[in-house]
């Protein structure tokens, strides 16, 4: 019994922890909206794909003790994405925020620290926090490029007109240390490894909390 209550648990956490990861990334193309604070938008979503991505990759990854299986959390993200984007283009969004599947490579980087250090955790949670983290920011770019002309589409869905407070004064477009990619893989290595191990503790909250 205790075992079926236990994988239940499991199959419970990843439902919840991917919907919540996609919902909270499921934005994370409308820096194409924000012309003024692009550069600044795509680093902060940038970083929080990073963090929601590796925190639930890892959960599954440990809890599994499979490789492979990080890849696979991201590919139910990227499909969660598509059913979800898809419904929103129905209601005239436009679709192609988040089509490429930005999260994967990075995903299958964790993968590879996981196996290729023969399953040792605390080795998944400083080199795979590190390599999710600054590489994501690198493929998120890709997204970015493959998305519709910003300008154009800004055009084709207005947005209403800022209230004062939010109106940016004089904006430095672009020049986020001249590197947006740079900034988010910096600040994404960091905290990547931070969330490794969140990832990996939720694991031993299950366990204890199944053992009680």
């Amino acid at each position: 019994v205790m075992v079926w209550l236990r994988r239940c648990t499991h199959y419970l956490f990843i439902v919840v922890v991917a919907v919540n990861s996609t919902l909270l990334t499921i934005n994370a193309g409308d820096y194409i909206f924000y012309t003024d604070w692009a550069w600044t938008s795509y680093t902060v979503f940038s970083i929080s794909q990073t963090l929601m991505l590796i925190v639930g990759a890892t959960y599954y990854l440990t809890f599994t003790g499979v490789p492979g299986t990080a890849t696979y959390y991201a590919l139910i993200m990227t499909v969660y994405t598509w059913i979800a984007k898809g419904a929103w283009f129905s209601l005239g969004y436009p679709y192609d925020f988040i089509v490429t599947p930005v999260w994967l490579p990075s995903a299958m980087l964790l993968d590879l620290v996981y196996w290729a250090t023969k399953k040792n955790k605390h080795s998944l949670i400083l080199f795979g926090g590190v390599l999710v983290g600054m590489s994501l920011p690198l493929f998120n770019m890709v997204n970015l490029i493959t998305v519709a002309d910003p300008l154009e589409t800004a055009f084709k869905y207005p947005r209403p007109t800022l209230p004062p407070y939010m109106t940016p004064i004089e904006p430095q477009v672009g020049k986020f240390y001249n590197s947006p990619v740079a900034l988010g893989a910096g600040a994404g290595a960091v905290l990547a490894c931070t969330f490794a191990a969140l990832g990996c503790k939720l694991n031993t909250w299950t366990y204890r909390w199944m053992a009680a």
